[in-house]
């Protein structure tokens, strides 16, 4: 897959002639690429992992910026800004050395296929990679000059089919006028722009979308995660064949466990936790874990969601198997022994791997329980920020003793579907007046990188009101420590 004698061998001729005409005679002619190719270089380890952190790094910006931006404009410059750290790109008439161009271009090919390969091991990890890998691809092209979105349509070959002004308006009609008179259209099939279907801004005719070229980018789009998704599938069933591959499979599970999206690692800042000591820790859960845990202390059950939930976040805090089922069968008090070994038993020890496949099951991310499986009558799993309704969100933020002000303000960030972001504020807004408490400085704000676990809430949380045992790992214990000791730029360190 990778072969780099094929590069040396090309080489970078005419060192001194137009910088165009060298890069067009690579293997990288353009700096956007639908990545249809595997790459034929060989790589060192080194940059291997180099390649793929750096990239990483800028998904993860992609992420943020889409949790935290203030608007259009500074999502755009957010993701500029991190593009230009760690992946610089740059246009054939920029004025660079032909041997920077194509470097930058090598980099970008080979790391987005290490980490397709490294985040195809589970569907989490699959959507995570598609998501941000598709958000890439739409700022490079909606940031490329003409030329350069010419080359990679045509490169594409999405199959469009021009609408000639003859047919416009026997194909639409009256609604023709909904378009520019000068402007083309394309006729495609509805399920190619569902986006734009969604925003109103293409004319529907019997299952047919009419898209301006304006929005062809949505287009582009939807094949390159057509064609990425169908790539990641073929990865995850090769990716077993690099088991005995002693050197690469590591440093590809490290790589998708660096996301702090759906494997956060704890910090243990809880320390060695047991049966007696969850309802003293519960000050700190996140919302979603407060209310579970208040409704088995009230129902004394929880149902097979709910339980999941909660039973995976206690693993991840600390709590071991033995006291795990201590634990619930001192919250199942209304039910026998019997009962609870027959109907409980065996998936607390499954989650633990100690039954059925022994997988070690982790605890879940908050994409996963703000996504998966709705919470219906009688349930108490999910997350509030975008389950509970306005009224009941606004009740439970008042017994966090929040003022009116800042209930309004997380609630309207729930409201508006930002619900990482309004979990992020909560988590803020407790930790300030924390801080306010201990040292009153009224002018502070405290603001920290998107929750993205629950566990990761919790830690920062605990750590901010009790010292981390000193271990390896406790970095994110220890920063929020010096957040509430005042430390004003210590929220940078956390991701």
């Amino acid at each position: 897959m990778f072969n780099q004698r094929a590069v040396k061998k090309e080489g970078y001729p005419g060192e001194q002639t137009a910088v165009p005409e060298v890069v067009r005679r690579s293997r990288y002619p353009c700096r956007l690429s639908m990545y249809s190719d595997a790459p034929d270089v060989e790589v060192s380890i080194e940059e291997f992992e180099t390649f793929a952190l750096d990239r990483l790094q800028v998904l993860r910006a992609i992420e943020d910026a889409q949790l935290r931006a203030k608007g259009e404009d500074d999502m755009r410059k957010r993701v500029s800004e991190a593009l230009e750290k760690h992946m610089p790109s740059h246009t054939n008439r920029s004025k660079l050395p032909p041997r920077q161009l194509v470097g930058e271009r090598r980099k970008d090919h080979v790391s987005h296929f290490i980490l397709r390969l490294a985040f195809s091991r589970t569907e989490e990890l699959r959507g995570w990679f598609l998501r941000y890998e598709c958000a890439l691809l739409k700022h490079r092209f909606q940031n490329a000059d003409l030329a350069e979105k010419q080359e990679l349509l045509s490169s594409a070959q999405l199959r469009l089919a021009h609408l000639s002004p003859a047919d416009r308006g026997a194909k639409l009609g009256s609604a023709s006028s909904f378009y520019a008179q000068q402007e083309q259209l394309f006729e495609v099939d509805f399920e190619r722009v569902l986006d734009l279907v969604g925003r109103s801004q293409v004319v529907l005719r019997a299952g047919r979308a009419f898209v301006p070229q304006s929005e062809v980018a949505t287009l582009l789009i939807h094949e390159f995660r057509h064609t990425l998704t169908q790539a990641l599938s073929v990865c995850a069933k090769a990716l077993p064949q690099m088991g005995e591959d002693e050197r690469l499979l590591p440093v590809l599970q490290n790589l998708s466990n660096q996301t702090a999206r759906s494997e956060y690692q704890s910090t243990g800042a809880a320390g060695a936790v047991t049966a007696e000591s969850v309802v003293g820790l519960s000050d700190s859960f996140p919302l979603c874990m407060q209310h579970l845990h208040s409704q088995l202390a009230r129902d004394h059950h929880l149902r097979h969601g709910g339980r999941m939930q909660l039973g995976l976040f206690l693993k991840g805090i600390g709590l071991g198997l033995q006291d795990a089922l201590v634990f619930w069968r001192r919250a199942f008090s209304a039910m026998t022994d019997d009962q609870f070994q027959k109907g409980y038993a065996y998936n607390i020890r499954h989650n633990y791997g100690m039954e059925g496949k022994r997988a070690d099951y982790t605890p879940y991310s908050c994409h996963r329980v703000i996504m998966s499986n709705p919470p219906g009558p009688g349930d108490h799993h999910g997350c509030p920020f975008r389950h509970f309704s306005s009224e009941r969100l606004r009740a439970a933020l008042h017994k966090d003793s929040l003022p009116d002000p800042e209930v309004r303000e997380v609630a309207d960030l729930a409201q508006a579907g930002h619900y990482q972001v309004a979990c992020t504020r909560h988590l803020e807004l407790r930790l300030l007046h924390r801080r306010q408490n201990n040292q009153p400085q009224p002018d502070a704000d405290i603001r920290l990188s998107a929750v993205t676990s629950p566990n990761q809430y919790f830690d920062l949380c605990l750590g901010c009101t009790k010292p981390a045992p000193p271990a390896a790992g406790a970095d994110t214990a220890s920063t929020a420590a010096a957040i509430l000791s005042g430390a004003p730029k210590a929220a940078a360190a956390i991701h």
